[in-house]
């Protein structure tokens, strides 16, 4: 069941980081409302202070949060059960961040799953997660730095 498990969340990480580098779409010049309101030409993460939502996670509160999971999924070691209360963890923290931190808890969850999926049956851990979180945190590591958060792993 947890390798069903991770694999559908690889799929959706791999649905995430095929979506997240997109070309933006042409404004049309035949509608005045698109040249009244331009859309936004990339995605980002929210900063700190623009969290309006308690629920939502600004950039320095995300990337402190990926640490801090990161550190907990290396204590769990070769406990299942901690394991996968990171992967939840990181699941619920993915839904309360934007842009481009949600590869960082999206690639956390993946590998927690998988390290747990590796713990219950004693199949390794796949390499494709391994890199995923190492491409998350290259990907993350100029905005959480600029927040004054090294990520961590």
């Amino acid at each position: 069941m947890k390798k069903i498990l991770a694999m559908a969340a690889v799929a959706s990480f791999a649905g995430l980081t095929a979506c997240s580098v997109s070309t933006p779409a042409p404004e049309s010049t035949t509608s005045s409302s698109a040249a009244a309101s331009p859309a936004p030409s990339q995605v980002s993460p929210s900063r700190s202070s623009e969290a309006s939502d308690p629920g939502v996670l600004g950039v320095k509160e995300a990337c402190e949060k990926f640490n801090s999971l990161y550190v907990q999924y290396r204590a769990a070691g070769r406990d299942s059960n901690a394991q996968e209360d990171v992967y939840l963890a990181a699941a619920d923290a993915k839904d309360r961040v934007s842009g481009n931190l949600k590869g960082l808890f999206t690639s956390m969850a993946v590998l927690a799953l998988d390290q747990a999926s590796e713990i219950e049956t004693g199949d390794p851990v796949s390499q494709a997660a391994k890199d995923a979180i190492r491409d998350a945190v290259f990907a993350n590591a100029g905005a959480c730095t600029a927040e004054g958060v090294t990520l961590t792993l």
